[in-house]
């Protein structure tokens, strides 16, 4: 059962609604002022508070400033109850980090419904979170709920690019979240002689281009498809909304889009210190990893030798060379120019 703290100096409304919520199945405290409330929130840590902002002495805003400076207190969902309705004062109460403001009067099914959907919000950010599009949609709900995952789709245009299209050349600046709906996409960076090294690899369901707009700098690598390929474009107001408007929502989305990136530092460093063997079963274990998706079938390699060349870091030559020698190894088959891995576990002991 959730505890839910009133702090209100009018006895009438305090009672009414304390039965509101009793009857809703809530734990509920009262206290009758401003220091009354923060005494009993910093003892019983409440599950939520509700206050009125219009008391003697330490009013609902000194009420909200001492709690938020209290670790113990800070993260607790804080709902404002007054008569004030003009707009400057829910400008007021937002900022100073409220997650609501009902006005007086009110109906019972006002208050139970703001109450609730404060608490989904808690039931979101303690969620494993999918690292999709729907995942997405859930964090999204949860800093605004008018926003579904239904609007997000008709705000996010769709589109589509053919194989080996750029998608964005390393300089330019950021105005999208990129969800890839279908298909293959590598980004990759080019040498000042010429020669490209893939940094990262994604397939259907994936986020990419977003650590340049976490940044707020130019995108510091390019981004090709690999495959014809569809992707979603979602503005960068939506993903700002989500960043700037809840920090709880900002950790759990970043750590969301970023799980990658130790893997992406040992794929880094794998290119840089390890042999050609190594560097090559790498490649095709991280190709395997990402886009293998039906594990009963062999998994076949369908991309060409320069293109594998620069996501194992090698040149292309030492690359035919490498595969040549594990096929006849039995690591690999060669059918009609794709290559087919035959014993994965060889393979990661070659990297080990």
């Amino acid at each position: 059962m959730k505890t839910i703290l009133i702090i209100e100096d009018n006895e009438d409304i305090r009672e009414n609604v304390a039965e509101i919520l009793m009857l809703s199945d809530y734990k509920v405290l009262t206290a009758a002022n401003g220091k009354e409330g923060v005494e009993v929130a910093q003892r019983a840590t409440p599950d939520l508070i509700i206050c009125d902002i219009m008391m003697p002495g330490l009013d609902g805003y000194g009420v909200l400033h001492i709690l938020h400076k209290d670790p113990k207190t800070q993260n607790i969902p804080f709902i404002f109850l007054t008569s004030k309705s003009e707009r400057s004062d829910f400008r007021s109460a937002m900022e100073m980090g409220a997650d609501d403001y009902i006005t007086k009067p009110f109906a019972g099914n006002e208050l139970l419904n703001a109450i609730e959907a404060r608490f989904q919000k808690i039931d979101i950010l303690k969620k494993q979170l999918t690292p999709d599009l729907a995942g997405f949609n859930e964090l999204l709900s949860s800093v605004d709920n008018k926003k579904t995952l239904d609007t997000l789709k008709e705000e996010s245009n769709t589109v589509s690019y053919k194989k080996r299209q750029v998608i964005y050349k390393v300089g330019a600046n950021p105005h999208y979240l990129y969800y890839i709906v279908s298909g293959k996409v590598k980004t990759y960076k080019t040498h000042e002689d010429g020669k490209d090294l893939v940094v990262d690899l994604y397939n259907e369901g994936d986020f990419f281009g977003y650590l340049a707009l976490l940044q707020g700098t130019t995108y510091q690598e390019s981004a090709e498809s690999m495959s014809d390929t569809e992707v979603a474009l979602i503005p960068t107001r939506d993903f700002e909304q989500v960043i700037n408007n809840n920090p709880e929502t900002a950790k759990k989305f970043i750590g969301l889009l970023s799980k990658n990136l130790v893997e992406k530092e040992k794929l880094l460093l794998g290119i840089a210190y390890n042999t050609i063997r190594k560097k090559v079963a790498g490649a095709l274990l991280s190709m395997e990893k990402k886009y293998h998706t039906n594990k009963k079938d062999p998994f076949l390699v369908d991309i060409s030798r320069d293109e594998l060349a620069t996501i194992a870091g090698t040149a292309t030559e030492s690359l035919i060379r490498t595969l040549s020698d594990f096929k006849s190894e039995n690591l690999i088959e060669i059918k009609s120019g794709k290559v087919i891995i035959n014993d994965i576990s060889r393979l990661e002991n070659l990297i080990r």
